[in-house]
């Protein structure tokens, strides 16, 4: 199955990225207390950012409380934003400790995977059969990636289904290129012996 293939039809929900000058503004001026400025702000990256954070905590129903809580967080933070770094980067590395934070505490509880939000991940322009299988490969990835430890987890998604590098991942999360790269080497082994496990077990009932 082509797991990663599905989860990359994420990306095409992502909203065009906000040009870098306005967004530094906006954040300076949000930063001095602009409350007009924080609302453009949140306007213009919420969309990017819900996208992001299906990616990785999956197509969930807590995401909308997983976004605001980003903003939150991006308020709170931004009284040290002095416009030396991408405002984009700075909300992104945000988000990815917000999500990576939720899947800690969402840990061993079960959660459901909200079949609309599935949906909206589908390409619309497959076939009516290629839509049920892509439909239900989304939903056995994300139960998939329900197993595996939040930190594997996020630098997995975050190398192998956005396609950072390892600098980049680890700028977001805190650690080491060696360490992203250790933690993605892990996740993809979980993952192919899960599926296999699963692949075995289909035979063995069709056998």
């Amino acid at each position: 199955m082509s797991y990663t293939v599905v989860l990359r039809m994420t990306s095409e929900l992502a909203a065009p990225p906000a040009a870098p000058d306005d967004d530094r503004a906006l954040g300076l001026a949000a930063a001095a207390g602009d409350v007009d400025a924080f609302a453009a702000l949140y306007h213009r990256h919420a969309a990017r950012v819900f996208t992001r954070l299906t990616r990785l905590i999956g197509p969930g129903p807590d995401r909308e409380d997983v976004l605001q809580q980003v903003f939150l967080e991006l308020h709170r933070a931004l009284p040290g934003f002095r416009g030396d770094a991408r405002l984009s980067t700075f909300l992104y590395r945000i988000t990815v400790n917000v999500a990576c934070d939720h899947l800690r505490r969402r840990l061993r509880r079960p959660i459901a995977t909200d079949a609309i939000a599935v949906d909206d991940l589908i390409d619309h322009g497959l076939t009516p059969e290629a839509q049920v299988r892509a439909r239900a490969e989304l939903h056995q990835v994300f139960g998939l990636l329900e197993r595996i430890k939040p930190d594997k987890r996020v630098a997995f998604v975050l190398v192998a289904v956005e396609g950072l590098s390892l600098d980049e991942a680890a700028e977001l999360v805190g650690a080491t290129p060696d360490a992203v790269k250790q933690r993605v080497l892990h996740a993809r082994r979980e993952l192919v012996a899960m599926i296999e496990r699963a692949e075995r077990r289909l035979s063995g009932r069709n056998a």
